[in-house]
């Protein structure tokens, strides 16, 4: 058992999403969404609106905690607090920030949240169009490495070919994801079934991804209400009590020119062994995994970072049996995760992990005590959190 002071002291007791969009096909801007999102959070938990005193996100947020604030009409702002970094490596880093915060008595309720309107302002998949390149891009631009799907399948190609990864082990992660997304009406991909056959004859974008190993790009909001687990225990729904959260890198991760030391990794390592040993719990107590999902590589890269599943063991672990919920040897992405249910930059995942804890998900596991997410592979830095029942 784990004496950090983190472990058990606080807990998720709200969420709340809007309708999850293909990308540019919002009817409201993004702060409207985000507005609905933290109200349907507060509805969820059973908490005032006004009574917020905390704003915490991630990835470049462009809902500020003063408009919200204003909108809200809460009583007092302690806290408007952004976790740096692109991506999604920021989800539990955002969660692992309000943790603080109220643990640290500067809040009593906070809203982790993330919005995006991608038809309102511009798409995150595609490399830039620019006549001159003045950043890191410099050195990779002139050779067409421009994208996230190029630039990060360069990493997982090289963990591919040092552990003798076959292309099928995406697949299941990709398939796994769609099969969960078709119980689950609230998921973009809903409806729309996955087969080996339809994976294996999607075209390539960059290999080793299909098309079907990248994630969408969706318009929405997603927020959490964070409290203290003793405050989350007199609110409406069963508490998802934070366990750990976590986030950092390994050196030199983001390199320039591809030049870190170590290449073919999620920069995990560090961040999973302190996450670990907060919770006091290891990977053979996990029973469900959200795992952030830019691209199937690093979801691979990420469970075995995890120790989830040894670098060997890929080609036999990684199969849609073992993925599928409820009865799989580790269920993952199982309200169909950011390839299938909806890319709202991971934060998603943590509220899948919640519902999995408080029984609420379609993909529903039984009994399940111990939910990890790993946030933003392969970014820098990055994020987990490890959620548990309140026992």
């Amino acid at each position: 058992m784990s004496d950090h002071p983190m472990r058990g002291r606080t807990a998720i007791s709200g969420l709340g999403e809007t309708k999850y969009y293909k990308r540019a096909a919002a009817p409201d801007g993004e702060f409207k969404m985000c507005l609905e999102a933290i109200l349907l959070a507060c509805e969820d938990a059973g908490v005032d609106p006004r009574d917020i005193d905390g704003f915490a996100s991630y990835s470049n947020e462009r809902s500020s905690p003063d408009r919200l604030a204003a909108a809200l009409g809460i009583k007092e702002m302690r806290l408007s607090n952004m976790f740096w970094g692109g991506g999604g490596g920021g989800g539990s880093g955002a969660l692992a920030n309000a943790v603080s915060a109220i643990i640290s008595g500067q809040c009593e309720v906070v809203v982790v949240y993330r919005s995006l309107a991608q038809g309102q302002f511009g798409r995150f998949g595609q490399g830039a169009v620019v006549n001159e390149i003045n950043n890191d891009g410099k050195w990779t631009a002139p050779f067409g490495l421009m994208s996230p799907a190029q630039s990060f399948a360069m990493r997982v190609r090289r963990f591919m070919h040092e552990n003798g990864v076959q292309q099928e082990a995406l697949r299941a992660i990709s398939m796994a994801s769609y099969f969960h997304a078709q119980q689950n009406p609230r998921a973009v991909m809903h409806g729309r079934e996955l087969t080996e056959e339809i994976y294996d004859q999607s075209r390539w974008i960059v290999e080793p991804f299909h098309l079907f190993d990248c994630c969408m790009e969706n318009d929405g909001a997603a927020a959490m209400i964070v409290t203290s687990v003793e405050r989350a225990r007199d609110l409406k729904p069963e508490p998802a009590v934070v366990l750990a959260a976590a986030q950092g890198s390994t050196p030199r991760n983001q390199a320039a020119a591809h030049n870190a030391d170590l290449y073919a990794t999620s920069n995990f390592q560090h961040v999973a062994k302190r996450l670990y040993e907060i919770a006091g719990v290891g990977p053979e107590d996990v029973d469900v995994a959200q795992v952030y999902e830019n691209f199937t590589g690093g979801v691979m890269m990420s469970i075995v970072e995890h120790g989830l599943c040894a670098p060997d063991e890929v080609n036999e672990f990684f199969t849609l049996e073992n993925f599928k919920a409820p009865d799989g040897k580790m269920p993952i992405n199982t309200s169909g995760g950011n390839l299938a249910e909806c890319y709202m930059h991971g934060l998603e995942l943590i509220i899948e992990a919640a519902r999995q804890l408080r029984g609420q998900s379609p993909n529903q596991l039984e009994n399940p005590e111990v939910a990890l997410v790993a946030s933003g592979p392969m970014v820098t830095p990055v994020s987990s959190c490890i959620l548990g029942v309140d026992r």
